[in-house]
């Protein structure tokens, strides 16, 4: 587990451990994060869910997705909207549907502006982590367009939608992480070789 270090240190050091996975690596992790998510009751429960697609090593919630469409549930990816450059906004995901690069070049549904929701209308957002600590506390890539996104859930009770579960790496974990004022707090993490609930959930 990574020894204690300034965030800006932390996010070079797991990105770069995470980058350095192999393809069968990362299948296999994602095949893991799959076999263990399907236990837990937070997805189990949930109908309209939004994955992402990996970027920058992440781990792939591919398999994740395909069981949302094979359970009669609705999958959902990310969108940085040129009107609303700071938010994420969501749209259907379906198998096969065309695709485009955002500005930071990772891949979004390619829909009108009008078929986009907002994170409220959700039930669960999986997430992307750089890193995370038993107390649901999140490490993200800096941009803050989750956070931004999720703002209006700050001080709410946690029946309030979306629930949010982290998705990452194992060895992503660290000790501890100090929150920031604008963290949301996770219901959880589920990685390829655990699950992590919060200790408030």
């Amino acid at each position: 587990m990574p020894t204690i270090k300034s965030k800006a240190d932390l996010r070079r050091t797991l990105r770069a451990k995470r980058k350095a996975l192999s393809h069968a690596e990362q299948r296999a992790a994602a095949n893991r994060l799959a076999a263990n998510i399907a236990g837990v009751r937070l997805f189990l429960v949930s109908r309209r869910i939004a994955c992402y697609l990996p970027h920058d090593g992440e781990i792939d919630p591919g398999k994740i997705m395909q069981r949302i469409w094979r359970m009669g549930k609705t999958c959902y990816l990310p969108v940085l909207p040129r009107l609303s450059r700071d938010r994420l906004w969501f749209a259907k995901a379906l198998p096969g549907m065309k695709m485009t690069r955002n500005r930071y070049g990772i891949l979004e549904p390619a829909v009108p502006a009008r078929e986009l929701v907002r994170a409220k209308e959700l039930d669960l957002i999986l997430m992307p982590l750089v890193g995370f600590d038993r107390n649901g506390n999140r490490l993200g890539r800096g941009g803050g367009f989750y956070d931004r996104s999720l703002q209006y859930l700050h001080g709410r009770l946690h029946r309030n939608k979306p629930r949010l579960l982290g998705l990452a790496h194992d060895f992503q974990r660290v000790e501890t992480l100090d929150p920031d004022p604008w963290d949301i707090p996770l219901a959880g993490i589920v990685t390829d070789k655990a699950i992590y609930l919060s200790p408030n959930q």
